[in-house]
């Protein structure tokens, strides 16, 4: 890494517009200008006029896998980065500042795509959220969709626009209207509204999409989404005990959740809903379940749940430090909650759901060894009984609850 080949040396980041260096104040163009090396994309690159003795280069494809070798290579001078607006608004910068450290980047920014989008269309940021749809999947908007939403989704390319019009068609929210901003902040600037259901314009390459979300309320972001939310097989933590779990596990932002013997998904796709940089990792030995958590993940606006297909608790090793793990199904195979207790990191919160008599005994045993929570749920539904109404009793689930000594 760079800091690592000369710790006296900073990358530069510097944010420009549509328009290139006009506009930028006179410090950031005598950056740019009087770069030995000059780095970015060809499209930022093409915005800026050539300048005698600057050598320049492309950032590498794949990026990640590529950077740190570009970096360590980098020749003796002063190295500056061009990027879009502000680099740290879904762009090169945040990519920079993980990878390197923030003492080994300096960021100039410019006014953002966002910022001239929100501008555009009077929104405020408290009441605006942003979506970063470059390099990931469009699944990610639909988390955002709720009546009187606004959202800005930061396009690929010139295709985004319909592939978010399809998806809110899909998702019920066809009515909703669209604003494609192309070419922000430059002279070509251009404005597209229309609506989603009958959206056939051709957008430009590089645009904004603002949504302003038009349908019904269907699901909220509070744990215990109704069960009808996801395709299963009856391998489901129902509504209640899913709602009582998460209450336990605690999601917090960029917290990692272990979701062991995930079934369809749910409890790991709910912990990644509570917060847009929450991580989960569900492990689920059945192929066909596996591959049903990750369409209920894409449907329900996390399609950045990591599937591990395996039995457990062989299926846990390697796997990152979690959080917090949730011990939905298994709980009585050896080595399934050893392995778990082991695991966690300090402050971890650990549930775990059994409803036989020998998953209860483990649990009871470990409660009174180690403390925590331990609760037995009793759920009825209210259900047709001949001509009356009547309590339809579920299983009983007993949990158990406990935080890892820090």
């Amino acid at each position: 890494m760079l800091n690592r080949v000369d710790p006296t040396r900073r990358l530069t980041v510097v944010g420009i517009g549509a328009d290139g260096l006009a506009g930028l104040p006179a410090a950031s163009r005598a950056l740019i200008e009087d770069a030995d090396v000059l780095l970015g994309a060809p499209r930022q690159l093409a915005l800026v006029p050539e300048a005698a003795d600057q050598r320049r280069l492309t950032w590498p494809s794949p990026l990640k896998a590529g950077l740190p070798g570009l970096l360590a290579k980098l020749p003796q001078g002063d190295v500056v980065a061009v990027a879009s607006g502000d680099p740290l608004v879904s762009g090169i910068g945040a990519t920079l500042v993980e990878l390197l450290g923030a003492d080994a980047v300096r960021i100039v920014p410019a006014v953002s795509s966002v910022a001239l989008a929100r501008a555009e269309l009077g929104w405020s940021a408290a009441d605006t959220a942003v979506v970063s749809l470059v390099g990931r999947p469009i699944g990610l908007l639909a988390r955002e969709l709720a009546p009187g939403r606004r959202v800005l989704a930061l396009s690929a390319d010139e295709t985004t626009p319909a592939a978010v019009a399809a998806l809110l068609v899909g998702a019920g929210y066809g009515a909703s209207r669209l604003h494609v901003l192309g070419d922000l902040g430059s002279a070509a600037a251009s404005r597209i509204d229309g609506i989603a259901d009958a959206w056939s314009a051709r957008s430009p390459r590089l645009n904004v999409v603002g949504i302003e979300v038009v349908g019904p309320h269907r699901l909220g972001w509070t744990p215990g989404l109704p069960d009808t939310a996801y395709a299963h097989d009856g391998q489901l933590t129902k509504r209640d005990l899913r709602a009582s779990a998460l209450a336990r596990l605690a999601p917090t932002p960029g917290g990692l959740l272990w979701d062991v013997g995930a079934g369809a998904g749910s409890v790991g796709i709910e912990w990644l809903r509570a917060h847009p940089t929450c991580r989960a990792i569900a492990i689920e030995s059945n192929p066909e379940r596996a591959t049903r958590i990750m369409r209920n993940a894409t449907t329900l606006g996390v399609p950045g749940l990591r599937v591990v297909r395996g039995a457990a608790p062989e299926a846990l090793a390697g796997l990152p430090e979690p959080d917090a793990i949730f011990v939905g199904g298994g709980a009585s195979v050896p080595g399934v909650l050893d392995t778990c207790l082991a695991a966690l990191r300090p402050g971890g919160r650990l549930v775990v759901h059994g409803v036989t008599l020998e998953t209860e005994m483990r649990l009871a045993g470990l409660f009174a060894e180690r403390g925590g929570e331990l609760t037995r749920i009793g759920i009825e539904v209210a259900a047709p009984l001949g001509s009356f109404t009547g309590w339809t009793p579920a299983r009983c689930v007993t949990q158990w609850a406990w935080t890892k000594p820090a």
